[in-house]
């Protein structure tokens, strides 16, 4: 697949595949990658069809997630959110497929572990709100924002899954 960078989206650079539907961020927390639930996960995402597009692991700086969680700067929490995130390393990832923000935040599970589903990620792995694992885009326009935060364009893979006929009508 040839990749195009499509233009501006909320004054950020965003490129996209022909691949089906839209994008989304997902990021295994520090303790998600601590716990060595990376595999369990990722393996989660691609038995239900979506498609990889961007992962690495790294080690966030307080700056990038400060930006990250901006929109949560005035909770009482945020100081604690971004030091938690900052303590170890965190697997950032870019899946794409069909409705895939509302697909990944069902699979993830509510962010309070306690009101998550058994079989979401949450409702499996999790058992308090501060240590929850795993973050998911919210909307597509906050996949966008993170998207472009936590990857440059060129980071972005595009390929041709052979799935895809087997996964869409």
């Amino acid at each position: 697949m040839i990749c195009l960078v499509l233009g501006l989206f909320a004054g950020l650079f965003q490129t996209a595949c022909s691949g089906p539907g839209e994008r989304t961020f997902v990021a295994i927390k520090p303790d998600g990658v601590q716990r060595h639930l990376v595999g369990e996960i990722i393996r989660r995402f691609e038995r239900k069809g979506l498609q990889l597009v961007g992962l690495k692991l790294l080690q966030a700086s307080e700056e990038l997630l400060r930006e990250h969680y901006i929109a949560l700067r005035d909770r009482p929490f945020y100081s604690r959110l971004v030091q938690y995130m900052s303590s170890g390393p965190v697997v950032a990832m870019v899946w794409q497929g069909l409705d895939v923000v509302k697909t990944v935040r069902t699979m993830i599970g509510e962010t309070n572990p306690a009101e998550s589903l058994p079989g979401t990620i949450r409702g499996d792995f999790c058992v308090e709100v501060s240590k929850n694992v795993i973050h998911g885009s919210d909307s597509a326009e906050s996949a966008g924002q993170e998207i472009s935060l936590w990857f440059r364009p060129e980071e972005l893979i595009c390929w041709e899954d052979t799935a895809e006929h087997w996964l869409y009508a």
